[in-house]
């Protein structure tokens, strides 16, 4: 199956939007940088009738029975899959993912439908729930109801999964949606489309609009949505924030980390080199849960960070369509200059680069080479701010208090590592750290029945497992006398 032979229009109401006349994004493979593909991008008018087909719709969707609402998201589901392979390409090709790394994506997506689905399942059996108040004086019926038409707001890093977190969620608690594709990565999220029309899904339950900020900026201030949520940087959360404050919506934002990786004198190197390469290298460090600063006992940093250079420097980069490519290209130019510009800075400022430092001279593509700073001090760019790539920095310490103290001294907090032989130390340094999720001795999973999300600049709100349905839902009380 070719995706890009299908329709690419923007999707409303059910039906594709013709091409013609339109103002177009292109689309650009980044281990070559050559434009391969284009989509409409939408506009104000756009954003503004896909609102109103959610709205529309909204009545009817909320009040289908759950187990109706679980099979939709099964055919989700079994759309992914018929299209597993197609979906494998495309992401190689528009976001340079490896293809080990674009299977697990297309397997993270189907899996979450298939979760969320099991808990739509049994929506309409757990409604109603009876609380007795004061001794049974008087009770109280407690109903889950979706909290109405939601504008979604997809990133570029990992556009298929962070869509299906959205979407899947939102069907289930009986949400409509319109979602904002990546400007960049748009034609994986249209697949969502071609699945809602395949599966019959009720026209205006899912609206798909291609497109730039002006898309970004309609969504946020269209009358008819009920909720915002939104993966991205903090700068354009900001945004997305401060344009919803004046009507008092709810938000759900998924933003940025620096995040830790703690290694403890007792760890195994080699279960710690793992964890590391991993929490850095994966998707070419365009990850918001990067764990980009290793804080590593000093007793042991010598030897391990021998054991993470080594590591580091057999890591072959290429097109992911190379034989044995491990890392991709950063997936769009502007990123990759920015990611540059921090390695630029560290040159300049002298410090110890001891892998990599430096883009890679592979034909016109976004390839940058993976890279350790040694020691950087706490107060350096490369060390506070998010990078999005490929770039470790590591320091040490002493005692545990210095390690949770080093690790918490950020603003942001979404996920940390920690590696460790004692798994009741790790458990305890995992207790300290200020984020959302926390890994011991593994190297990153996520779940769809985890939670997802973090504390202090790193968002609001939760996704994944029955937090993330929790999110598209009001909770309604009725008391009444017993």
């Amino acid at each position: 199956m070719n995706l890009l032979d299908r329709k690419t229009g923007i999707f409303v109401n059910g039906e594709w939007r013709s091409d013609e006349g339109a103002a177009l994004l292109d689309v650009h493979d980044p281990s070559t940088n050559a434009r391969f593909a284009a989509v409409p991008a939408g506009n104000a008018q756009d954003v503004a009738d896909a609102s109103a087909a959610a709205a529309s719709a909204f009545a009817a969707w909320k009040d289908t029975d759950s187990a109706t609402r679980a099979e939709f998201l099964r055919g989700f589901a079994r759309g992914l899959k018929a299209r597993q392979d197609a979906l494998v390409a495309l992401q190689m090709r528009n976001n340079g993912k490896p293809r080990v790394e674009a299977e697990i994506d297309v397997g993270d997506a189907i899996a979450t439908f298939d979760y969320y689905a099991s808990l739509a399942d049994t929506l309409d059996a757990r409604q109603n729930a009876r609380v007795d108040h004061a001794g049974g004086e008087h009770f109280g019926l407690v109903r889950h109801e979706p909290v109405g038409p939601v504008g979604l707001i997809v990133p570029w890093n990992f556009p298929l999964v962070t869509s299906a977190w959205k979407i899947a969620p939102a069907l289930a608690a009986g949400c409509t949606a319109v979602m904002k594709t990546s400007e960049m990565t748009p034609l994986i999220e249209l697949v969502y489309a071609d699945i809602a029309e395949e599966i019959g899904l009720p026209a205006g339950v899912l609206n798909i609009v291609t497109g730039g900020a002006e898309v970004g900026i309609a969504l946020t201030s269209a009358p008819e949505l009920r909720k915002i949520s939104f993966t991205g940087s903090n700068m354009i959360g900001a945004k997305v924030m401060a344009a919803v404050a004046p009507r008092c919506l709810p938000v759900a934002l998924e933003l940025g980390g620096k995040s830790p990786i703690i290694v403890t004198a007792d760890a195994d190197i080699e279960q710690a080199v793992e964890c590391i390469i991993g929490g850095i290298y994966f998707n070419c460090g365009q990850i918001c849960s990067a764990t980009s600063r290793l804080i590593v006992d000093r007793s042991i940093e010598p030897a391990l960070i021998e054991a993470v250079v080594e590591r580091t420097r057999g890591i072959k980069v290429g097109s992911p369509f190379d034989e044995g490519a491990e890392m991709g290209p950063i997936t769009t130019r502007a990123q990759y200059h920015k990611v540059l510009d921090y390695l630029a800075k560290a040159k300049v400022d002298g410090l110890d680069c001891v892998a990599g430092g430096g883009g890679l001279d592979l034909g016109s593509g976004n390839f940058i080479q993976p890279t350790i700073y040694r020691n950087v001090p706490h107060d350096h760019a490369i060390w506070r701010e998010e990078i999005f790539g490929p770039v470790l920095a590591t320091t040490t310490f002493g005692t545990v208090e210095e390690a949770i103290a080093i690790a918490n001294d950020t603003g942001y907090g979404l996920v940390g590592s920690v590696v460790s032989d004692d798994w009741d130390r790790g458990k305890a340094i995992a207790d300290r750290i200020e984020a959302g999720q926390i890994w011991i001795n593994t190297p990153q999973i996520v779940y769809p029945d985890s939670a997802w999300g973090g504390f202090k600049a790193s968002g609001i709100g939760r996704e994944l497992g029955p937090w993330g349905l929790s999110g598209y839902q009001g909770v309604k009380h009725i008391l009444s006398p017993a």
